[in-house]
């Protein structure tokens, strides 16, 4: 019969570890580079833009892992990231260090960089920092989202016990944008009712296009509606920042993949769709 791990034999457990970068130029695709666990595919498209796949084949991330990826694309060119799947963060072991990501994105002059990964999905006692850090030149385009489900409605499962700490910066032209940091921990699931907070949400999302003349789509984003979701759009000097939730994750999904179609004018990445 095998026992229980205990904390102090956290150390000993085998840990995720995982580096993927890809680097596209304006004519194609100039290096890739993956170790251990983080891979990046290329499918092939149907559109002139390039697809960049991340996809973290250990299934999942508990205590003490690190993954990291990184995207750049270079002048004049352009490029979507996303991931295959929802990434999941899994119950640590007690006394466990974070797992850890890190996102490191890259524009160049002129370039257009697409940064959409699928939703990350927190389980009980799950501890998680990320870290996504946007370089980008002053004229280009840059867009993200992010999306984070508290547990699996369709499971009955309610967090009670967690944390997250994902911080997100973008700096335009070597200065500072945009920084959002988002902490998640027991104290604040206590009064997740409060509608200073997350109003009895379960799954919440950030969407943000950085851009000369964003702030010119909020008008186009505001009307989109979807049952269930609350949210709220501003734009203002190149920024449009759409910040979503709902409760249950399947409906925040499509009311992001909703709004990504209409400010990128195109269908999401395939794996969207699967």
């Amino acid at each position: 019969m095998l026992d229980t791990p205990h904390a102090s034999d956290a150390a000993r457990l085998q840990r995720v570890r995982g580096r993927a970068h890809v680097v596209m130029g304006a004519r194609g695709l100039k290096d890739l580079y993956q170790q251990g666990s983080a891979k990046a595919m290329l499918p092939k498209v149907h559109s002139a833009v390039p697809e960049v796949v991340f996809l973290n084949t250990s299934g999942g991330l508990t205590a003490g892992d690190r993954l990291e990826y990184r995207l750049e694309v270079e002048a004049n060119g352009a490029l979507i990231g996303t991931t295959q799947t929802a990434e999941r963060a899994y119950a640590s072991v007690a006394g466990g260090a974070d797992a850890e990501v890190s996102v490191s994105l890259h524009a160049g002059a002129g370039a257009r960089l697409d940064w959409l990964p699928q939703e990350t999905i927190l389980f009980e006692t799950a501890r998680l920092t990320r870290r996504t850090t946007a370089q980008i030149a002053g004229d280009a385009r840059f867009l993200f989202s992010e999306m984070v489900v508290l547990g699996r409605a369709a499971m009955g499962e309610t967090i009670e016990t967690l944390h997250l700490s994902d911080r997100r910066e973008i700096h335009r032209a070597g200065r500072l944008e945009f920084i959002e940091p988002l902490e998640i921990d027991a104290g604040l699931l206590a009064l997740r009712d409060n509608p200073a907070l997350l109003a009895g949400a379960r799954a919440i999302a950030t969407v943000g296009l950085f851009a000369p003349g964003a702030e010119a789509l909020a008008d186009l984003v505001k009307p989109i509606q979807h049952e269930g979701v609350t949210a709220g759009v501003s734009g203002w000097n190149g920024k449009l920042v759409i910040r979503a939730m709902a409760p249950d994750g399947y409906p925040l999904r499509r009311y992001v993949a909703q709004v990504l179609k209409t400010i990128r004018q195109a269908d999401l990445p395939r794996v969207w769709q699967m």
